[in-house]
């Protein structure tokens, strides 16, 4: 089965770079480019009864995504959801606590893996696939025909931290010491949401989505060998998973603060490009990592946060070093919720207007 519209897939610099195509400028987009930082998105969240409230209403969820297509153009959308949306699929309970971050019933051991069911998974998931199907439309009925649109996961590792700890963390103790004492029981967890997310991207997929990117927030926090096991083969088996039945979906993977780590992930996962984090020198990332896939990023969100003459200097460093093989501009984590729309705007004529 090929991805859905490839023979469209030329009129699009997104996917043009991801496929290691000539593009007809540097396609750029910004992770949570939908979100806070936009008074519009502000406007319409503040009719909603919280997060999750607007990422299951497929209308909403829509909207938002298209919020920074209309103002900014960029050259993709990514989904307007959350990575948490699979546990709370599997059961787990979940809500997003204002001032402190998302809530959940914690699993204290393996066992509880007993709480959570497949049973309505793709039920409960599916307002998120309905708004995919929404995105497609509106970027075709309002003559964005040139933005592919981005379809998205957490990443085991990541996603397991929240249901063991019951929320953010900063040492991920309970998480860590679940692995290293029970790495069976672990692996339980782990295999569990590398099934229930392969799942989700290939519905995706299904709807309408022309990309995916995993992401794996907290992988710093592993060492070299649990980043292998917990990191390294999951996104390979999800990536396989998805390519039996997707073989030409682009997938960018982003283990952020993976360090050296990269380079096995890259060698191993079989993703199709590489989301890089704001500590990798691009220097380093275009001997070692560009050389062997397309890479994305990287650009400090708190760069875009200060604007001015270091704004300018680091956008021109990263093009400077990178723009000569398959990029895609981004930032290196999400944006920023106080990022002046001034400094969006700045950024964008930026790279626009680079001449390699």
């Amino acid at each position: 089965m090929n991805t859905p519209d490839a023979n469209k897939q030329n009129a699009k610099p997104f996917l043009d770079a991801l496929n290691k195509k000539p593009v007809s400028r540097i396609p750029m987009w910004f992770m949570r480019q939908a979100g806070r930082y936009l008074p519009e998105y502000r406007e319409l969240r503040a009719g909603k009864n919280g997060f999750l409230d607007m990422a299951y209403d497929p209308v909403a969820a829509c909207e938002v995504t298209m919020q920074p297509i209309r103002r900014f153009h960029m050259d993709a959308a990514i989904l307007f959801s959350d990575i948490l949306v699979v546990p709370h699929a599997l059961g787990q309970h979940l809500e997003f606590v204002p001032g402190v971050g998302p809530k959940l019933d914690a699993l204290d051991c393996p066992g509880d893996l007993n709480r959570l069911s497949r049973d309505n998974f793709h039920t409960v998931l599916g307002p998120v696939y309905e708004t995919v199907k929404n995105v497609r439309t509106a970027l075709s009925e309002e003559g964005f025909d040139d933005v592919a649109l981005i379809g998205f996961a957490g990443s085991p590792w990541t996603v397991a931290t929240y249901m063991i700890e019951g929320g953010s963390s900063r040492d991920f103790l309970k998480t860590k010491e679940m692995a290293y004492r029970d790495p069976d029981g672990f692996s339980a967890i782990i295999d569990l949401l590398v099934e229930m997310t392969a799942e989700y991207c290939i519905a995706q997929v299904d709807a309408g989505a022309q990309a995916l990117q995993l992401f794996d927030s907290w992988v710093s926090a592993l060492d070299a060998d649990q980043f292998g096991r917990w990191v390294t083969r999951p996104t390979s088996d999800i990536v396989s998973r998805i390519r039996k039945v997707y073989p030409d979906i682009p997938i960018i993977g982003f283990p952020k603060g993976a360090g050296i780590n990269y380079l096995s992930y890259v060698d191993q996962t079989g993703i199709t490009a590489a989301g890089m984090d704001s500590s990798l020198p691009v220097d380093w990332a275009a001997e070692n990592l560009q050389t062997r896939l397309p890479v994305q990023g990287n650009l400090d969100p708190f760069c875009l946060l200060a604007g001015g003459q270091a704004l300018d200097d680091a956008i021109d460093r990263i093009l400077q070093n990178l723009s000569g093989g398959p990029f895609v501009f981004n930032l290196g984590h999400g944006i920023n919720k106080d990022t002046p729309i001034a400094h969006v705007e700045q950024a964008i004529a930026r790279v626009r207007g680079f001449k390699p």
